[in-house]
């Protein structure tokens, strides 16, 4: 059985820091050099008592606005996010209350960060291509924010908070072909969070860097040179078509520099590469669906997702109208 992307929707919180918010509390670090670093010029912040369950909630009912969708016929709810309201329980379970889902309906987190909606859109495809099931949530949500130092600048100017929500179901627009993923652990110390977890508990101390986000840039633009370009061609490959089939690319919104590197190192034309993180920063696991929201319904027959980041891991799958 085949399964299908039915609808995009996404959730942005009301807050926005802008590349001039930055600068007036770090006069070196000017809008136009971060604009010309990154890509970003603004990005949406989550206020200090919103939460990923938060926007999870706000992002389905965008969706029940936009689509008159029956939340009864969720069968199935994932949650993609490494920021989640608490270590336990799940947040999807917190979710699934809070929308009223069905007693029936499964709810489960997956802890991805920037191949979290490949990998996502690969467990909803499998469920639904079992049979057992027929209408699958899928949930991207993060609030990296709240895990990044007020003094450091890099990472303050590069994230940015979304949520979005996919339903994949057993009819739809884009027909989900086959996936390629993979992982390379040997990475794992490249973005981290290393304090918080059973290993290190987080000890509190504003000034402990341990404590927040941490991202070696450098290796995570050689893992993802290295990886990237073959990955897109095992998944061509994969789906028995050429990359002069495939109408758009969406890559992970990682950063503008990184995008335009490897779109020119893989050889896709500019036209059919989506570069749209200047409004809102890298969104970790929302950056393809946020990206790709307002092109659902565009008259592209093939589309290929990219995702890559944090872990290592690294995905691509192949739409088709």
């Amino acid at each position: 059985m085949d399964s299908y992307i039915k609808y995009v929707s996404a959730y942005l919180p009301s807050n926005t820091l802008t590349n001039e918010d930055i600068t007036k509390e770090f006069p070196e670090w000017n809008g136009d050099k971060i604009f010309s670093k990154i890509g970003v010029k603004n990005r949406f912040i989550v206020k200090d008592d919103e939460t990923v369950v938060d926007m999870a909630v706000n992002v389905v009912l965008n969706m029940v606005a936009e689509t008159n969708l029956n939340l009864s016929t969720i069968d199935y709810l994932i949650l993609c996010t490494q920021s989640p309201d608490f270590k336990l329980p799940t947040s999807a379970c917190i979710i699934q209350d809070r929308l009223g889902l069905s007693k029936s309906c499964a709810a489960i987190d997956i802890n991805q960060g920037c191949s979290g909606y490949i990998y996502g859109l690969s467990l909803a495809d499998a469920l639904v291509s079992s049979g057992n099931y027929k209408n699958v949530l899928l949930i991207t949500a993060e609030t990296y924010s709240k895990y990044i130092h007020k003094r450091d600048k890099a990472n303050i100017s590069l994230f940015g908070d979304a949520a979005t929500a996919t339903l994949i179901s057993t009819e739809g627009v884009y027909r989900l072909g086959k996936f390629d993923l993979g992982t390379d652990g040997n990475g794992w110390e490249n973005l981290i969070l290393k304090n918080g977890g059973s290993r290190h508990v987080d000890d509190k101390d504003p000034d402990n860097l341990a404590n927040f986000l941490h991202m070696n840039g450098g290796e995570i633009f050689d893992f993802t040179v290295k990886n990237i370009p073959d990955l897109v061609d095992r998944n061509l490959k994969n789906n028995e078509i050429n990359q002069q089939d495939i109408s758009l690319f969406v890559f992970h919104q990682a950063n503008a520099f990184m995008l335009s590197f490897l779109r020119k190192r893989i050889g896709i034309p500019a036209e059919k590469f989506l570069v749209n993180m200047e409004n809102y920063g890298n969104t970790v696991s929302s950056s393809i669906p946020l990206a790709f929201k307002d092109f659902l319904s565009a008259n592209h027959k093939r589309i290929m997702f990219v995702g890559f980041g944090v872990g290592y891991s690294w995905g691509a799958v192949t739409l088709f109208k």
